[in-house]
C-alpha cells in the first residue's frame, strides 16, 4: 500500500529548495563521478556542513547516487527515498510486534506510519533523504534494544546498537533522542524508571551529546539558529507550544499540509492560548502515568521526546513547523492508537464497527498522501501550493520565479520577481535573482537593468560576496573590466571559499592579458576544487601564454585524464607539442581534437601561440 500511495513521487523532479545546495550544486557530489573520486571526496563530505546542517552520511549517499545514476535521473533518487521508507516500515512492524501488539494491531500501527500524509515531505523530497536514512538506522537500533530488554539483557546488542546510532546521527541530528526513546521502552516493558536506567545508558547519552553539540556548533557557525523573525525569548515558548499542539492534532486530522510554514510577523492570540492545551497534554500524561495506562503514556512520551527538540524554541530556518519533523515521532501515537483499537476490538460486537472505521480512515489518509505527493512534482507546483496559503511571503514567489527563469519561462519569472519585490520586505534576494534574469539578455539596456538590481541588492546587504561577484560579471559583460575586477576582489574578501569568484576573475585577467594573475586565481580555484577538468586545461593554457611550457604539460594531461572526450584539451596539448618541437605529437592531438568535434580550420603551422 505504501508503494501505491507514494508512486507519484517517482515521477517528480528535483526542486529548487535545498536540492541545489545539497547535491546538484554541491561540489563534492557533482565531482563524485566514479568510485575513485567518491572516495577522494569522502573526507571533505564528512567535514563540511551544508546550510549549517551536519548530515554527512545523507550527503554521501547523494554522491554515491551521482556515481551510479548521474544527476539527470531523479527517478532513481526518489526510488531510493521510497526504498528507505519501506525499510523504516519494516522495522516499525517488527517493533510493534516486539512491543506486544497482535498481528492485526501491528498492521494498523505500521500503516499509520507508512501512509500518513505527514510522511510525504520526508519521502517525496530528495533533500529529506536524511529523514528516511536516519529513521532506518534509528528504528533498527531501537528494535535491537527492545529485543535485549525483553531478553533481560539490555546491552545484548550493544555494539550493533552503537554503530546504528552513530550512523543515524551522521544522517540527521534528530537521532539524539534515541536514549530517551529507550527510556520510554523501558517504562512500557516494565523496567522501573530509576536513575540506574539513565546511568546504564551513559554511552548512548555520550553519543547523543556529541552529535547534538556538533550539530549546534555548525548551525551557529552558519547563522542557521536565527529565524526570519526576531521574537522575544518568551514568545519562543509559545511558538513551541503552538507547534506541539498542531502536531498533536495533525496526527488525527492531517489538514493544511504545506511545504513551508513561514514565521508570522507577530504572534496571535491563538499562539498564546496554545499553551493551555499543551500544558493540558502534559498534565493528562502525568494523570495517565498515575493510573498506570502504560501504553498511552508510552505513546505520548515517545511522541514528545522525538518532537521536543524540533519545536523551534531556539529557532532555526525559515519555517517554525515542518511536516517532516514528525517522521519518527508519530510512531508513538500510532502504537498507542493501535493498542487501544486492539483492546476494544477484543469484543466481537465492537470488531466490525472498528474495522469499518479504521478502513475508512486509512483509505482517507492514503488518498490525501497520494495527492500530496503531486505537490512535489516540480518547483512550480511546490511553490504554487505555498503561495496559495501564504501569498504575502517573499520566498515562494522568488523561488517559483527562479524555476521559471531556469526553465526559460522568462515572462512568468519576471512577473513573480516583481511580485516578490512589491511585497515591500526590502529583501536583497529578489533583486539579485531578477538581475540574473536580466543578465541572460543580449540587449545592453537589459543588462544595465541587471546592474541596477545588483546595486540595490548590495545596498540592502553590503556584506554578501555573491552580489559583488554577480555585479562583477555584469561589469565584465559591459566591458568595464576594471570595475569587474574591483567587485570580484571585494567578493573574494567576503567569500574566500567561493570558487566561482576565482573562475570569473581568472576570465577577466585572461581578457586583460594578465596571465600571471589568471594563473594565481586558477590555482586558488583548484585548491578548493581539484576535480574540475576545465580549470586544469585553463591553467595549462595560461601557463603556455606566459611561456611556462614545462609547467603546462602535466596540467593539460591532468585535464585529459579527467575528461578524455573534450577536443579543446587535445588542441591545447597540440599547441604545447608544436611549440616545443614535437610536430608529430602535435598533429596526432590536433586530429584527435577534430574527431571530438573541436573546430579548427587551420593547419598545424597555425598552432603557434
Amino acid at each position: 500500500m505504501a508503494v501505491l500511495v507514494f508512486l507519484p513521487s517517482l515521477q517528480n523532479e528535483f526542486v529548487n529548495w535545498d536540492d541545489d545546495r545539497n547535491f546538484y550544486d554541491n561540489t563534492f557530489v557533482v565531482h563524485s563521478v566514479d568510485f575513485a573520486s567518491l572516495i577522494a571526496n569522502t573526507p571533505a563530505i564528512f567535514s563540511t556542513p551544508i546550510i549549517g546542517n551536519y548530515n554527512p552520511l545523507s550527503i554521501w549517499t547523494f554522491a554515491l547516487e551521482n556515481v551510479i545514476y548521474g544527476l539527470d535521473q531523479p527517478f532513481y533518487w526518489h526510488l531510493d527515498n521510497l526504498l528507505l521508507h519501506l525499510l523504516c516500515i519494516f522495522f516499525v512492524f517488527r517493533i510493534s510486534i516486539a512491543l506486544g501488539l497482535n498481528l492485526w494491531a501491528s498492521v494498523i500501527c505500521t500503516l499509520l506510519f507508512a501512509i500518513h500524509p505527514m510522511k510525504v515531505e520526508s519521502v517525496a523530497w530528495v533533500t529529506e533523504r536524511k529523514d528516511v536514512l536516519f529513521g532506518a538506522f534509528y528504528l533498527a537500533a531501537l528494535y535491537y534494544y527492545i529485543l535485549g530488554v525483553k531478553n533481560k539483557k539490555p546491552n545484548q546488542h550493544l555494539i550493533k546498537i552503537m554503530v546504528l546510532f552513530l550512523l543515524s546521527g551522521l544522517s540527521k541530528i534528530q537521532a539524539v533522542t534515541l536514549p530517551l526513546s529507550m527510556l520510554a521502552v523501558d517504562y512500557l516493558l516494565g523496567r522501573k524508571i530509576i536513575f540506574k536506567r539513565i546511568t546504564e545508558k551513559w554511552f548512548y547519552f555520550l553519543i547523543s551529546i556529541f552529535i547534538g553539540l556538533l550539530g549546534i556548533y555548525f548551525l551557529r557557525q552558519q547563522g542557521s539558529l536565527n529565524s526570519s523573525v526576531d521574537y522575544a525569548w518568551y514568545d519562543r515558548l509559545f511558538v513551541g507550544s503552538f507547534s506541539y499542539v498542531v502536531y498533536f492534532i495533525k496526527f488525527f486530522v492531517p489538514y493544511r499540509l504545506i511545504p513551508l510554514y513561514p514565521y508570522p510577523p507577530q504572534l496571535s492570540i491563538i499562539h498564546y492560548l496554545s499553551m493551555i492545551p499543551a500544558i493540558g497534554i502534559v498534565l493528562f500524561t502525568i494523570w495517565a502515568y498515575i493510573k498506570e495506562w502504560k501504553n498511552l503514556v508510552f505513546g505520548i512520551a515517545f511522541f514528545t521526546f522525538n518532537i521536543f527538540f524540533l519545536l523551534q524554541i531556539l529557532g532555526a530556518g525559515q519555517g517554525f513547523q515542518a511536516d517532516r519533523f514528525t517522521y519518527i515521532a508519530y510512531f508513538g501515537f500510532g502504537y498507542a492508537l493501535a493498542y487501544y483499537l486492539q483492546k476494544w476490538a477484543s469484543s466481537p460486537k465492537n470488531r466490525t464497527i472498528i474495522n469499518v472505521i479504521v478502513s475508512l480512515y486509512l483509505v482517507a489518509i492514503a488518498y490525501i498522501t497520494y495527492q500530496q505527493n503531486k505537490i512535489w512534482e516540480n518547483s512550480a507546483s511546490l511553490w504554487s501550493h505555498v503561495i496559495k496559503y501564504h501569498p504575502n511571503t517573499t520566498l515562494p514567489w522568488g523561488n517559483r520565479a527562479n524555476y521559471y527563469r531556469d526553465s526559460g519561462f522568462d515572462r512568468l519569472a519576471l512577473q513573480d520577481y516583481n511580485k516578490a519585490i512589491s511585497l515591500g520586505e526590502n529583501k536583497p534576494g529578489p533583486f539579485n535573482s531578477r538581475a540574473k534574469l536580466f543578465f541572460k539578455s543580449q540587449n545592453r539596456d537589459t543588462i544595465l537593468m541587471a546592474l541596477r538590481d545588483y546595486n540595490q541588492a548590495i545596498a540592502l546587504e553590503p556584506t554578501n560576496g555573491e552580489y559583488y561577484m554577480n555585479r562583477g560579471a555584469t561589469y565584465a559583460r559591459l566591458n568595464d573590466l576594471n570595475s569587474a575586477l574591483q567587485d570580484l576582489t571585494r567578493a573574494s574578501e567576503l567569500d574566500p571559499n567561493n570558487t566561482t569568484i576565482y573562475l570569473n576573475r581568472s576570465i577577466v585577467y585572461h581578457q586583460l592579458g594578465q596571465y600571471q594573475n589568471e594563473i594565481a586565481d586558477i590555482n586558488r580555484f583548484l585548491r578548493l576544487d581539484p576535480n574540475n577538468a576545465n580549470m586544469w586545461a585553463n591553467l595549462a593554457n595560461a601557463q603556455m601564454l606566459s611561456g611556462l611550457w614545462d609547467l603546462s604539460l602535466p596540467n593539460i594531461n591532468q585535464a585529459i585524464r579527467m575528461n578524455p572526450n573534450m577536443g579543446v584539451y587535445y588542441f591545447y596539448r597540440a599547441q604545447y607539442y608544436y611549440n616545443t618541437g614535437n610536430s608529430a605529437a602535435a598533429q596526432q592531438d590536433l586530429n584527435q581534437a577534430r574527431q571530438l568535434g573541436f573546430q579548427f580550420n587551420g593547419g598545424i603551422e597555425n598552432l603557434r601561440m
